[in-house]
């Protein structure tokens, strides 16, 4: 693997990767940033979560000329959460560059965007819909921007905004870098990509399908309305010492955090709608142990790195093997043992064999354990506590207080009282989660993406001629 010293990047680039706890490049990375940094377009096919975002911000920094006070480079990309990622990733790679980077999406004050559009940021990562909304009010100018990126392409085709794209790449000048990033290649990308790029170079990645030897892979068959009753007598069992438990929605991911707590156990939540800095505590918390739960949803989880995370809840089912992949991948690192747990209600089983076959995993059906069994596994847990502090002679200090109550009570009754303080038994407070509907499986980017690799070459032919056609 290549070093990102190796690739000739700016110091205070380094800097900031250095701190982000990175040396070597991702194979995308590798591959597309010394293209990028030639000033050439590029056409990435590759999965989410291979690195690719530093793969286009890193060449947009080294552009970027921090002197100009307008917008010099702009993101597109298909939701909120995503721009907001990207946005992040941007001011964590510049943070010693002076570069500002302002995420632009759908949902959030207007009049608050208008106001940091005017300190003049040098890179803009949007939405189609609200970027479009802010050209036509004149607040937001692309006449000067030297790259564009489009991230995740495919997806924002199948959202319905190629037409956006295309209205918002006709603002920009004729002269500048393009970098297109999508897991599979269809044919209305190519042709847009004939139509608004230079020659690009095509950057092809496998997908990292296959999931990790070293994670022990299970899922229960729960009822949508046992699922909270279920993961609770499950961590109860499993006694985790760091879990991330992935679910659908952001209601969910606040539903499920505030349920937790409620029932004494340590658990935030992270999903798109925190900002940096309530983002960076909740991982704080998590990462020094004050809290030893993280729950969150599949965007805000993207680029969680904590070591020591020994299980991962898939409360709501992945709707995609890439996710399924991506979310499991958080445990079982550096040749640790992890274990992942899925819920599949009946109607969703169907989607456990088709994960299991795009991600080359074995995915085992287990029986649920009894309360009998929770209850069990927790005072096992204290009982290695206590010997755990008897051998390490952690209670001199007790020893007193501990001499007068011998005095009192039966020795017996004694252990059984700390046992049962130790064993963290958790409150029984009734919990209701608003119930959310399953998603079914989209089709798998894994499948579909060797076949658009075959046609890609004899459509770009194709493109070719429908773009000369409409000039």
């Amino acid at each position: 693997m290549t070093t990102f010293q190796e690739m000739r990047i700016s110091e205070p680039i380094i800097r900031a990767i250095t701190d982000m706890g990175f040396e070597e490049a991702s194979p995308i990375q590798e591959k597309a940033i010394p293209i990028a940094l030639m000033g050439k377009d590029i056409i990435g096919q590759a999965q989410t979560g291979t690195g690719k975002t530093a793969a286009f911000a890193i060449p947009i920094l080294e552009k970027v000329d921090m002197s100009k006070k307008y917008v010099q480079a702009i993101a597109i990309a298909p939701t909120r959460e995503l721009a907001i990622q990207v946005s992040e990733e941007i001011n964590r790679l510049s943070k010693y560059m002076g570069i500002t980077s302002l995420p632009i999406y759908g949902g959030q004050s207007i009049d608050r965007q208008i106001k940091a559009l005017k300190k003049g940021p040098h890179i803009i990562t949007g939405t189609p819909g609200r970027l479009l909304d802010h050209i036509k009010r004149r607040t937001l100018k692309l006449d000067r921007v030297s790259v564009v990126v489009l991230d995740e392409a495919d997806e924002m085709l199948d959202m319905g905004f190629l037409e956006d794209i295309e209205r918002i790449l006709k603002e920009t000048p004729e002269e500048k870098q393009t970098l297109l990033f999508s897991a599979t290649m269809p044919k209305p990308i190519q042709i847009l990509a004939e139509r608004f790029m230079n020659d690009p170079e095509l950057v092809k990645m496998k997908a990292k399908e296959v999931t990790s030897p070293t994670v022990k892979q299970i899922y229960y068959e729960v009822n949508e309305r046992d699922k909270f009753e279920v993961l609770c007598r499950l961590l109860d069992v499993d006694n985790p010492e760091l879990a991330v438990i992935f679910g659908r929605t952001k209601r969910r991911v606040d539903e499920l955090s505030d349920a937790l707590n409620k029932r004494g156990y340590l658990a935030d939540g992270l999903h798109g709608d925190l900002n940096q800095r309530q983002r960076d505590d909740v991982m704080n918390k998590f990462r020094e142990g004050n809290i030893d739960i993280l729950v969150a949803t599949d965007v805000a989880a993207r680029g969680i790195d904590v070591s020591g995370v020994t299980h991962v809840y898939n409360f709501d089912i992945p709707q995609d093997p890439e996710s399924y992949v991506h979310r499991i991948g958080r445990t079982g690192r550096a040749g640790k043992t992890g274990l992942a747990i899925t819920f599949a209600t009946p109607r969703e089983t169907g989607q456990i064999r088709s994960i299991e076959k795009a991600s080359k995993g074995n995915i085992q059906r287990k029986s649920l354990p009894t309360v009998a069994e929770a209850r069990e596994s927790m005072q096992r847990a204290a009982v290695e506590k206590m010997i755990e502090l008897l051998e390490e002679e952690q209670y001199t200090q007790f020893k007193h207080a501990a001499g007068e109550l011998l005095d009192q009570y039966d020795s017996t009754a004694l252990v059984s009282v700390a046992l049962k303080l130790l064993s963290k038994e958790k409150s029984d407070v009734p919990v209701q989660l608003t119930s959310e509907t399953p998603r079914y499986a989209k089709k798998s980017k894994i499948k579909v993406q060797e076949k658009s690799r075959r046609n890609y070459k004899g459509n770009r032919e194709l493109g070719k001629k429908a773009s000369k056609g409409k000039r």
